[in-house]
């Protein structure tokens, strides 16, 4: 397995394990859903290039300095969200977490924000 994919895998399992999220399909992408709102979008195995689209306020700036990364498309950029590929300059996959983090905090519902103590 590449070290994208293993990024993508562990991602994958990180944001599912939030109160009430599941994986869903939309439009053939793999999304990670809380509500049914989308937190956290990760790039198919068969895209050009593997990342992850979440949505954040504190750590826009951050995320945004990664090599790679840009607002996302689609105007969803205008709304705070980030487009951030797998490289091999990617931050660590424990950042990745956190902004996968603050993602499903501005997204949920603030009763399963709660739950998160």
């Amino acid at each position: 397995m590449s070290a994208a994919r293993a990024i993508r895998r562990r991602l994958l399992d990180f944001a599912t394990g939030f109160p009430a999220a599941y994986e869903d399909h939309p439009w053939g992408d793999d999304v990670v859903k809380v509500n049914k709102k989308i937190f956290v979008f990760l790039a198919n195995d068969d895209m050009a290039e593997m990342g992850m689209t979440v949505k954040l306020t504190d750590s826009h700036e951050q995320a945004l300095s990664a090599p790679g990364a840009a607002p996302s498309g689609y105007g969803l950029g205008r709304a705070g969200w980030v487009t951030v590929p797998f490289r091999d300059a990617t931050p660590p996959p424990s950042v990745l977490e956190d902004w996968i983090g603050e993602s499903y905090r501005l997204i949920a519902p603030k009763r399963l924000v709660a739950e998160l103590g």
